[in-house]
């Protein structure tokens, strides 16, 4: 665990203790029917490859790529593989703190307070989105013995039983149609970090530039984290609004980091509206009520719960996330229109054939260059 002037950076196990004990309830349901809930996402986890491969074409037949293991889990489990997630991922940015802390105010002050304020504050955010994640696909996910993974760092595929159960019942939609819609989505996901063997190093690589570009103070991932967690208790400051406010990420980058995220936006514009449009696409032949589930989803992502859940949405970067969705979809579905499923999986070839920030707005630009070019 990383330190600084003697304390713990980030108590991880404090901040899975204080998400775990802070995260809402799920639905009430008997344990046999948690049971059956259970096994149906099992089923329609595994139903879904045929699925997603037969539309995405993106597997060759007869060739079998790794497999990763799918997890049905708890809001808990969630809380639990994620903060495995995070703190393998904030190595380099956490060693890279520990180095300055010998030159910055803030790290004298940072150890004073103690990695057990930052763990109950990370906690505090986590203990927010563990009740709304339906499902995930853990790109850099260190295998536990609760929380296997797949081999060679590989990932897995993880479906929050609570949250699927308690969002069917709010939009009253037909449980059996709602959870393979989901499982679709995810399995998509797989799917794609499977089929596409660099990929996942490439996101890797992309992430750890971001991250060695930071140039901040340790105080300064306090305030951030402390501003999140004000925001969750409604303890700002009087006086204090959070309207213009920005993320999390945009707070802290640099110009170096400006260009990366836009790279970094524009991938996951694409593996999220992929796995939108292939949802939508399958659904049909497989999801009888497909188009009311999309309708009523869509209507629930857009008008968000409150004030304060729109609040933290944009301060933890989730509003972005959801313009991910409809800007990757649309980029998607324009290319398949234009030049067929086989030609957009020509995205797939490499890091250079993936689209730029300014092509997920305008495919036809992705089109030019990756096809006419070729041609």
């Amino acid at each position: 665990m990383t330190s600084i002037g003697g304390a713990e950076m980030v108590d991880w196990n404090l901040a899975v203790a204080t998400a775990t004990r802070l995260v809402r309830p799920g639905p009430e349901v008997s344990r046999e029917e948690a049971r059956a809930v259970v096994a149906e996402l099992r089923r329609h986890a595994k139903a879904s490859e045929a699925h997603v491969r037969g539309f995405t074409r993106m597997i060759p037949e007869g060739h079998e790529p790794e497999d990763t293991p799918v997890l049905v889990v708890d809001r808990a489990g969630w809380i639990r593989a994620n903060v495995a997630g995070f703190r393998e991922l904030l190595k380099p940015l956490l060693e890279k703190m520990q180095e300055r802390r010998s030159t910055s105010a803030g790290g004298a002050v940072l150890g004073a307070v103690g990695g057990k304020v930052t763990g109950v504050e990370l906690g505090m955010l986590l203990s927010f989105l563990a009740s709304r994640v339906l499902g995930q696909y853990e790109t850099f996910a260190p295998a536990t013995r609760e929380l296997p993974a797949g081999e060679n760092g590989g990932g897995r595929l993880l479906l929050v039983a609570p949250n699927i159960v308690h969002v069917e019942r709010e939009l009253d939609v037909a449980p059996h149609d709602f959870r393979l819609w989901v499982s679709l989505h995810e399995e998509t996901h797989r799917t794609q970090f499977t089929a596409v063997p660099w990929l996942r190093d490439h996101l890797q690589g992309e992430i750890q530039s971001f991250l060695a570009a930071t140039d901040m103070d340790p105080m300064t991932v306090l305030e951030r984290l402390r501003e999140a967690a004000q925001a969750l208790t409604g303890a700002r400051p009087e006086g204090e609004t959070d309207e213009g406010g920005r993320s999390l990420v945009e707070l802290v980058q640099t110009p170096e980091q400006r260009e990366v995220l836009g790279r970094l936006t524009a991938v996951m514009s694409l593996l999220e509206g992929h796995a939108d449009y292939v949802m939508d696409g399958v659904g049909p032949q497989v999801v009888p009520s497909v188009a009311e589930i999309r309708e009523k989803f869509q209507q629930r992502r857009a008008k968000g719960a409150s004030r304060l859940d729109q609040a933290l949405r944009r301060l933890l970067g989730l509003d972005a996330k959801l313009r991910q969705y409809r800007d990757g979809e649309r980029f998607v579905r324009a290319v398949v229109d234009e030049v067929g499923m086989e030609g957009f999986n020509r995205v797939w070839t490499s890091p250079n054939t993936l689209p730029t920030k300014s092509e997920i707005a305008k495919p036809a630009d992705w089109v030019a260059r990756v096809h006419r070019k070729a041609e």
